[in-house]
């Protein structure tokens, strides 16, 4: 019950649509079985059969007030028996066809608020995992975030919508064919309801398999488009490897397994509905047996009576079957409302303090005090680190991989934050300052550039929507990027595709650094920008990068000693403590770690 309360959340937004959707669904069941009520005066007139009046206590009725005050208000039955019948099928026709406008409007209205549902908990969706931590990031893979927010998310849109519309149309539906059943008779529709309960208990048993399967299913379809997306973004080294037949291999695995597990879901889904068919087809057999006694044995209905009543109780059992199937057929929306939960649900583990204040700036140092971090309890990742960088300063961490240069930093961007310790900027602890002001300050340029589907315009600009045209060009001239980006077909209005599959790497990174000048920020880290590069390339990056370099401080992950040998101090790391520090001339006098680094790369 927790969940469906939760689900139905969702629709508050749009309540008055939904109201509206309700109140045509309600016209749609009351003209609907109407339409069917109407075969009682036709089916009387055409055979002559006269008035319910004539049967044991017919003229006080129910049925027989109701047929007065609408049926033979409009229609004379007393005169010319062919032009009532012609009357009568003419007020079929008006009641279908005003059944059908409601309709519509149910349908048209259904449609919006699902639409409308959809949106909003994309949206919600969306934000909520725009604030997630990296640590969300590293465990969850891609696929299964895109599957969520995705497939998931149409799966419960199904469910909050179209279902719950559904349902109250087969309740609506329900009710006013009881209500014109029990009218005619009521002896005959207690009749009626002797397979109900039957109908409704065939899907007990079932629903606690289908919330399994369907479980199951949404998370193979998580893992098809995991691999996909794995797939296609390493589409290079799948190539260059040979690896087609393998992730051919691997690919045809998964869509097998899905496969496999929708068709044995579907298959007891499958199942249930034969069952209700055929009950409900004992249901008819059983009216038709015990009606017939009373209209030829007992005299208590007409055989339009009768009629009628058939053709009601044949729509009886339509919204009957989709009540007694609504549990079985929500588990799919249900089981993706939970997925789609569990990241609603995920923590925000790194947020604002109470009391943060504004990033104070930096006058003095940064300092990292005893800081320490681990991503799992009892493996730790740094320890101990105490390391000061005075303002204006060029810091170079060094040391084989897994060393904790990269986390080091992640730190000072409060990606991660210490468990252990502190870093302060002059004096400030970082948690004290707010997030989006901290980053702000902080501009990175990593070996893998990331550019978006857009303009050369928008990508420079990115993170500084106000921009001026003339500060994005000025950007990309300090980076020695404007020759070749007013090369390009539309200059800066070029797209550059997908992760900037149209430019060159040298070209990528001098964008990201055209980036990280606009934004200007006192802070800067570098993650080898030119490690990946060709000789020609690296020399306009590198040159870019003395643009970028001055008057700010600096942190550089390298893994080229040969481009920190200037750096003011080099920083040495080796399972997340700090071995060496000094500058270069030093540590290699020292003869440590720095000094057997350094020899591995020009022993030659």
């Amino acid at each position: 019950m927790r969940s469906y309360a939760r689900i139905l959340r969702y629709l508050r937004p749009h309540a008055g649509v939904f109201g509206l959707a309700f109140a045509a669904t309600f016209a749609f069941a009351g003209l609907d079985a109407f339409a069917y009520v109407l075969l009682i005066p036709f089916v009387s007139v055409l055979f002559g059969e006269g008035s319910t009046s004539q049967l044991p206590g017919g003229g006080e009725r129910f049925m027989d007030r109701f047929l007065d005050a609408t049926v033979y208000r409009v229609v004379d039955v007393q005169g010319d028996r062919l032009e009532a019948v012609q009357g009568i099928i003419l007020l079929i026709l008006a009641t279908f066809a005003l059944k059908n406008l409601f309709d519509f409007l149910r349908a048209y209205l259904v449609a919006r608020v699902e639409q409308g549902v959809t949106r909003d908990l994309r949206n919600e969706v969306y934000d909520h995992l725009l604030e997630l931590d990296l640590a969300f990031f590293g465990r969850t893979r891609m696929g299964q975030i895109v599957s969520r927010l995705t497939h998931d998310v149409e799966q419960l849109r199904t469910l909050m919508a179209k279902e719950l519309a559904k349902i109250l149309s087969s309740v609506f539906e329900f009710t006013a064919a009881i209500f014109f059943m029990v009218s005619l008779s009521w002896q005959l529709t207690l009749a009626a309801f002797v397979v109900i309960p039957g109908t409704m208990g065939i899907w007990g048993p079932l629903v606690k398999k289908l919330r399994r399967g369907d479980r199951r299913v949404l998370n193979l379809a998580g893992e098809v488009n995991s691999h996909i997306q794995e797939t296609l973004s390493g589409i290079r080294l799948v190539k260059s490897s040979g690896a087609e037949a393998m992730e051919r291999g691997r690919f045809h695995g998964l869509t097998g397994d899905y496969f496999r597990q929708f068709v044995r879901t579907e298959r007891w889904r499958a199942l249930a509905a034969p069952l209700t068919e055929m009950l409900a087809a004992v249901g008819t057999v059983v009216i038709l047996w015990y009606g017939a006694r009373l209209v030829v044995v007992d005299g208590t209905l007409t055989g339009a009576q009768f009629v009628g009543f058939l053709a009601l109780s044949l729509k009886l059992y339509a919204p009957v079957k989709y009540v007694a199937k609504f549990p079985a057929l929500v588990q799919p929306g249900l089981i993706g409302a939970e997925r789609v939960f569990e990241f609603l649900d995920a923590p925000v583990e790194i947020r604002d303090r109470d009391g943060a204040g504004p990033f104070p700036g930096l006058e003095h140092e940064i300092r990292f005090n005893d800081v320490s971090f681990h991503y799992r309890e009892a493996t730790p990742v740094l320890q101990g680190v105490d390391l000061t960088v005075p303002r204006g300063s060029v810091v170079a961490l060094v040391g084989p991989s897994g060393a904790g240069k990269t986390t080091l930093v992640d730190l000072l961007g409060r990606f991660y934050d210490v468990t252990g310790g502190s870093i302060t900027v002059d004096g400030v602890d970082l948690r004290d300052i707010r997030i989006q002001e901290l980053r702000a300050a902080l501009g990175i340029v990593s070996q893998e550039t990331v550019l978006f589907h857009d303009t050369v315009r928008a990508n420079i600009a990115y993170g500084r929507q106000d921009a001026s045209d003339q500060e994005v060009e000025a950007a990309a001239r300090a980076a020695n990027a404007h020759a070749f980006i007013a090369a390009l077909p539309k200059g800066y209005d070029t797209v550059v595709g997908e992760r900037g599959t149209e430019l060159s790497g040298g070209q990528r990174q001098r964008i990201a650094i055209a980036r990280a000048l606009l934004r200007n920020p006192p802070i800067l880290i570098f993650d080898e920008a030119t490690s990946a590069l060709d000789t020609e390339s690296e020399r306009l990056v590198q040159d870019a990068i003395q643009h970028l370099l001055a008057g700010r401080t600096v942190f550089v992950i390298a893994h080229r000693l040969s481009t920190i040998q200037q750096a003011d101090q080099i920083v040495v790391l080796e399972a997340g403590r700090i071995v060496e520090r000094g500058r270069h001339g030093e540590l290699l006098a020292l003869g440590g770690m720095y000094r057997r680094l350094h020899d591995l790369q020009f022993q030659e």
